[in-house]
């Protein structure tokens, strides 16, 4: 049995352990366990009710004390020169005569400041002295430092910062005790240090980066390259820093339904949690009761807060194979809006009725407050179903994972009759050391539990789109609208060549190109269609108009599951809070009325995430190649333009390019109808999906791009053309397309000496 410590020896704690006051802090500190932490729970409310100890969050402070992290307002320095500060909290004092007094300690390289400025600091009691307590900076509020990345060049005199971003040539001033112990040709990450003024912008470097070719730095070059904000300005921090716990209050009281969290086993943040029972309703013999719950961000996020803003500047989170650049501070997307397991968290919630066959009956929204049962990946899960399950799945097995599997089977045959677009492509993961370096490509693997999410979410986001067209309220859908007649013909090309077809002279529907990808599954093809049907697909984006998607064969969609990393979904909670008159918080009428410019921003920001992660997962790429040029791959032309082919490598998914003048030794006319490339002299058609091997001739890690030179087309090397003229080349398969070369080839009239 806990022995329980005296209310004075808590009270004494609490007061010599400023930064460790949480409850579970006192518990730890008093080897306290069990059924005795409500005992302690009882104590601590005691010491609040009779004022010896005060309640900020979820800690326990002396009543008199400063928290050991406080903003400050700088006074005027006294006569001997020092800075002193006080508290702009309350600190329960009856006057300013029995204010802390607190004396500013700078540190080498701390911004000069001035009386009257906020700070951020930290603060150490003291005794014996005339100030209470010392505090050491951490930020100054309202002046952010501007930041550059760039390459350090040294000199005498310290040394100078040339950015890397482009457009800007103009370098930063270091001065020598500012260089941080800098190197010729690092990469650096620096911010500006002192008054602006004419000239130079003086710099102190805050990061060294090393080689600016090393892994660490490819995410932050995308990062400055396109144009991604990753600092928050310290308005936004300090409003997210003064988040609590979300109250029961009105919300409906969801904490003993059974939800959990089923993510990525290094996710970041959790959005979703889920939950299905059987319908135990006669009228529907067979059916689901599915619930899913979303974190309650606008409870957070407020219409034009400093948090709001910047979210919507940002648009999303983008994701790095290092690094997340969030668009909400971590205190809200790592924790207090993120469902972890066993804790109190405000949510949205949609439950939804579906019949045997995974039709859904009717829904019903509501704002609540749950808890999640356990926070599970995704490999756990499907080990758990598979008859491995550990000893967090096991007792979770039967009352919550089977009937979750058992709604996802009902699912699978609404999925299977409504045939959105069925595309399987390889999802390849870089493997990273713990200094960053790039130890394996691997293939992500995919369970029925992926899927089984994918389902629900997009069960609830169909829901949410639907509900907000009956209540009658603004949102913004998610669109994808059918591909372009040119990009059908090309995709026709592709598979004609090799030899599949794709019916012409009909309304094109998900069904037509699911029975292409069918009719190439299991062959050497196979991979090559899903590449090139998902190439045919337009953009999905966002509008305030519903235009429909395409490629899931849904007349109405929303984006509702990720309000963390998606500014869209904030945007349909708001509205459900608005229709359902759940609060302040909802729909604006500044949202409202602009929507149509928050929706063109928000697609353009997800676009400029996509290129960011795709630049740098080709430069990571690069980098793991490097050591092995010279080296020669298999891989499948993956594109063709004028200038040359590009081809996808088999080992890492890395696409290199091998340029026209490296083929062959003859002339290649270019059809773009076609794609591929047809020489002018042999015929040969060069086109999308043949099998090639490689050498590679060049990997920079800078710009993450592979130069290859071309050895063999389908086990066969080209032909040279006019010298000798061998035998005619034939690639496998080439169908219709080695006709149209011939009559292609019968127009082009080139001499040679």
């Amino acid at each position: 049995m806990n022995t329980l410590p005296t209310k004075d020896q808590i009270q004494k704690w609490i007061a010599e352990n400023p930064g460790l006051t949480g409850k579970r802090d006192i518990a730890k500190a008093f080897g306290i366990k069990g059924d005795a932490r409500i005992d302690l729970k009882r104590m601590l409310k005691e010491l609040e009710s009779e004022g010896a100890v005060e309640k900020t969050a979820r800690r326990f402070r002396d009543p008199g004390a400063l928290p050991p992290v406080s903003v400050l307002l700088v006074l005027p320095p006294d006569s001997n020169g020092d800075l002193f500060a006080r508290p702009l909290e309350d600190t329960g004092e009856e006057g300013p005569e029995d204010t802390p007094k607190i004396l500013i300690m700078p540190q080498k390289g701390d911004p000069a400041l001035a009386a009257g400025m906020k700070i951020l600091a930290r603060l150490t009691a003291v005794g014996g002295q005339d100030y209470t307590y010392q505090a050491r900076l951490i930020r100054a509020l309202g002046s952010n430092p501007l930041k550059v990345l760039g390459v350090f060049r040294a000199s005498a005199e310290g040394g100078r910062i040339v950015p890397i971003d482009k457009g800007v040539d103009k370098e930063w001033k270091v001065a020598r005790d500012n260089t941080n112990g800098a190197r010729d040709g690092e990469l650096v990450e620096a911010e500006q240090v002192g008054p602006k003024r004419l000239g130079l912008p003086q710099a102190r470097v805050t990061t060294r980066l090393g080689d600016p070719t090393g892994p660490r730095a490819f995410s932050l070059i995308a990062i400055h390259q396109h144009g991604i904000p990753d600092q928050f300005p310290d308005a936004v921090v300090a409003e997210a820093d003064r988040a609590g716990p979300a109250p029961l209050g009105t919300r409906e009281d969801l904490r003993l339904l059974p939800l959990i969290t089923i993510d990525p086993v290094d996710a970041r943040d959790r959005d979703d949690a889920v939950y299905a029972e059987p319908d135990t309703d006669p009228k529907n013999v067979g059916g689901h009761i599915i619930w899913v719950a979303i974190a309650d961000v606008a409870h957070y996020v407020r219409p034009n807060s400093a948090l709001d803003r910047e979210a919507r500047k940002r648009g999303n989170s983008t994701y790095f194979p290092d690094r997340v650049v969030p668009m909400l501070p971590d205190v809200l997307s790592g924790d207090m809006c993120s469902l972890h397991e066993h804790v109190d968290r405000a949510c949205m919630a949609v439950q939804m009725r579906i019949t045997a066959h995974g039709r859904k009956l009717d829904h019903r929204f509501t704002r609540g407050l749950m808890r999640s049962q356990g926070s599970l990946h995704y490999a756990q899960v499907q080990d758990a179903i598979d008859g491995r399950a550990d000893e967090k799945t096991a007792p979770l097995l039967d009352p919550v994972l089977k009937p979750l599997y058992a709604a996802y089977a009902a699912l699978k045959q609404a999925k299977n009759a409504r045939q959105p677009l069925d595309l399987e492509l390889p999802e390849r993961k870089i493997v990273l050391s713990d200094d960053g370096k790039v130890t394996s490509v691997d293939f992500r693997d995919r369970f029925d539990a992926h899927k089984l999410i994918e389902e629900y979410m997009i069960l609830a986001n169909v829901a949410a789109a639907e509900e907000l067209i009956r209540l009658k309220r603004p949102l913004l859908f998610r669109v994808h609208e059918e591909p372009s007649p040119q990009k059908l013909d090309s995709l026709r090309e592709v598979a004609e060549a090799s030899g599949f077809t794709l019916a012409k002279g009909q309304v094109l529907k998900t069904e037509h190109l699911n029975r292409l990808l069918a009719q190439a599954q299991g062959t050497e093809f196979d991979e090559l269609m899903n590449i090139s049907t998902l190439r045919s697909m337009t953009q999905a984006y966002y509008n305030a108009e519903n235009f429909g998607h395409f490629g899931l064969a849904l007349r109405n969609y929303a984006h509702f599951t990720s309000p963390i990393r998606r500014y869209s979904d904030l945007i349909v909670h708001r509205a459900l809070i608005a229709g359902h008159a759940w609060g302040d918080d909802g729909l604006s009428a500044w949202d409202i009325e602009n929507l149509d410019e928050t929706a063109k921003l928000i697609s353009d920001t997800e676009r400029r995430s996509m290129m960011a992660e795709r630049d740098t997962t080709d430069r990571y790429l690069a980098a793991f190649l490097a050591d092995r040029v010279g080296s020669e791959f298999s891989g499948r032309i993956s594109g063709v333009q004028r200038f040359g082919l590009f081809v996808k490598l088999d080992e890492t998914g890395a696409d290199g390019l091998v340029p026209i003048r490296s083929v062959g030794r003859e002339f290649f006319h270019y059809d773009q109808d076609s794609q591929t490339l047809i020489g002018s002299d042999t015929g040969v058609v060069i086109g999308i999906g043949q099998r090639v091997l490689v050498r590679l001739a060049e990997a920079s890690p800078l710009s993450g791009g592979l130069m290859l030179d071309l050895l063999n087309i389908e086990g066969k090397t080209l032909p040279s053309g006019r010298q000798g003229r061998p035998g005619r080349y034939q690639p496998r398969k080439p169908g219709p397309a080695a006709a149209k070369a011939e009559k292609i080839k019968r127009k082009v009239v080139r001499k040679r000496k």
